[in-house]
């Protein structure tokens, strides 16, 4: 069923200033997009179905795997001859399916990868690849799959166990709050 009056573009552009309505569809950003291939849709399309203001596409999008695998690696803003910032869009996209609780079973890993990044940071501050990787292996229960690479990386100094830190972790949990709470 559709809604009036664009609700769903006024949404996305209330929350990340894109308009999504600029699109016009020339398919610029799929082509320059290097896993359009993986994506159950590729940006192209999800911009049409955010276009259609229908809610049953919109659910169909916040639950697809495609919003998961977009890297934010910026080459559909500069290819876009409107410079329509679809990874903003992803982004705003990433965070209703967290809200909604509807993330695509296919993208489990991808959830998991992202919410241990962000789990990480928020701890130090910093980005602790050991901290990073525990909370990834256990919610992905695979504890013992990148096991053999440990000594040899341990030998190179590669791994730090006790993270560096900044000093006012308090900016960093005011950030959390302030971008979680919207």
């Amino acid at each position: 069923m559709a809604t009036s009056n664009h609700q769903i573009a006024t949404r996305i552009k209330a929350a990340t200033g894109v308009d999504i309505d600029m699109c016009y569809q020339c398919g610029k950003c799929t082509a320059g997009c290097a896993l359009a291939d993986d994506m159950d849709y590729p940006s192209s399309m999800i911009m049409r179905m955010l276009q259609t203001d229908d809610e049953e596409n919109y659910r169909k999008i916040i639950s697809s795997e495609a919003i998961w695998l977009c890297q934010n690696c910026e080459n559909c803003i500069g290819r876009c001859p409107k410079e329509v910032d679809i990874p903003k869009v992803m982004d705003y996209l990433r965070a209703d399916s967290i809200k909604n609780k509807c993330v695509s079973p296919a993208a489990k890993p991808v959830f998991s990868f992202y919410k241990s990044f962000l789990g990480a940071v928020k701890r130090s501050g910093r980005l602790s690849e050991v901290i990073m990787t525990i909370g990834f292996k256990l919610r992905t229960m695979r504890l013992w799959q990148d096991v053999k690479l440990v000594p040899s990386m341990l030998a190179k100094g590669k791994l730090k166990f006790i993270p560096e830190s900044i000093k006012d972790k308090r900016n960093i949990k005011n950030i959390f709050k302030s971008t979680t709470n919207k």
